[in-house]
């Protein structure tokens, strides 16, 4: 067996009983009593379904997660992305195209497969648990939506990058790393005002108790407030959210109709403190700049690796091609991105606790800490992960964790 293919097997497996060991532990701390410190949040009944959502979704998640891990393993091992290569080339050998219909066929072929257990989760575990107000034709049509989005950018900026490869030579990666880091400007600053607005209706917030309300605290701690809208996040979820988007004269602030209707007036002033609380702290543009870094990073050593024929060999493909290449780099790199990635949520969870202290001193925690407290019931999120398993996963430091620090 190739030796390169084998160190690509063992970065899978790796990952993969990584992955499932830090589930399962995250189980096995689940706690059937109501614990002391949660007593204030949850009562008995609401915290018993919080604990049973939980399973269910754990459950599923390891239903499908192996699926789609043999399924890697059989690609890799009886030789399907070399015979897709092979079919490719007999239609085209312009490099371009070859990588168009190469990713554009592995992804609609991954979304026919996971479109059944996409439809079960949304329409029997999420309908079971009242979270679900997704219709079928909203399915279909976000279906159609993403497709056409996938293939106009992803396409779109696909086809440019291998474009550039194939005049750039030694360089690719510099030219490329400008061209991702203007797209990921672009998408910072018009994701909620172009795509967003695809899927979901937004609003201008009407005059009124709250919109006077926002203002006032707005005025007071000096942010402009062009972009206040609501979302209607019912359309899909009973869940709730809020977030800010966007950069300079574009920010936006968006509230979900869901959030309003289950929150006092205060409690929704808080949240939008919090959130003006990233923009205040810079955290947007923080985080736009380290991804710059990381995607420069990850192209650079994708440069080291393009144009080496292992890399297709691995995949036991006859002939190197871009689409070969990146692909294997891609698993190869995986180990580092998971790192990064860990590294990531670090310091985003840095940044909502700065956000939760923003509005905590300029306006109420204790608002906040009722807010965030709806929202974790609402949502019947787990209060009480295991720490290796929320350090490595989550973004959010945990709603135990907020109100200890915001008290």
């Amino acid at each position: 067996m190739n030796t390169l293919l084998i160190i690509i097997l063992v970065i899978l497996i790796v990952e993969f009983l990584f992955d499932k060991y830090l589930d399962y532990l995250n189980l096995k701390s689940l706690q059937p009593q109501l614990p002391k410190e949660a007593e204030e949040i949850y009562d008995a009944e609401k915290y018993r379904k919080s604990q049973e959502y939980y399973k269910v979704n754990h459950n599923f998640s390891m239903i499908t997660s192996i699926f789609n891990f043999v399924l890697m393993l059989a690609m890799l091992l009886f030789g399907g992305f070399a015979w897709l290569d092979e079919h490719v080339r007999m239609y085209t050998s312009n490099p371009i195209w070859m990588a168009i219909i190469f990713f554009g066929v592995l992804g609609i072929a991954s979304d026919i497969i996971g479109t059944p257990f996409s439809l079960y989760h949304t329409f029997v575990i999420e309908e079971k648990f009242g979270f679900n107000k997704t219709t079928i034709k909203t399915f279909i049509l976000d279906k159609i939506k993403g497709y056409l989005l996938a293939a106009i950018i992803g396409g779109g900026l696909l086809a440019f990058i291998v474009w550039i490869y194939g005049i750039t030579g030694k360089y690719f990666w510099l030219y490329a790393w400008g061209v991702m880091a203007v797209f990921m400007m672009f998408a910072t600053m018009f994701y909620a005002s172009i795509i967003l607005p695809l899927f979901n209706k937004f609003t201008p917030l009407p005059e009124g108790e709250l919109r006077s309300a926002i203002e006032a605290y707005c005025s007071k701690v000096g942010f402009k407030l062009n972009n206040l809208f609501v979302m209607d996040g019912s359309k899909r979820s009973s869940k709730a959210n809020a977030f800010f988007s966007g950069l300079g004269s574009s920010k936006k602030i968006v509230l979900y109709d869901t959030l309003i209707n289950n929150h006092t007036t205060d409690e929704l002033v808080a949240v939008l403190a919090h959130e003006i609380g990233h923009y205040k702290k810079k955290h947007t543009r923080t985080g736009l700049i380290v991804g710059f870094f990381q995607t420069g990073l990850m192209l650079f050593i994708l440069s080291l690796f393009l144009g080496n024929p292992a890399l297709a060999e691995a995949l036991g493909a006859k002939q190197s091609s871009f689409h070969l290449n990146i692909l294997v780099f891609g698993m190869l790199y995986s180990p580092l991105s998971e790192i990064l990635g860990i590294l990531m949520n670090m310091l985003s969870r840095k940044h909502e606790y700065e956000a939760d202290n923003f509005a905590k001193t300029t306006f109420n925690g204790e608002a906040l800490a009722s807010a965030l407290k709806k929202l974790s019931v609402n949502n019947l999120s787990n209060l009480k992960p295991h720490p290796a398993y929320a350090f490595v996963h989550y973004s959010h430091p945990t709603l135990l964790e907020r109100l200890a620090e915001l008290k």
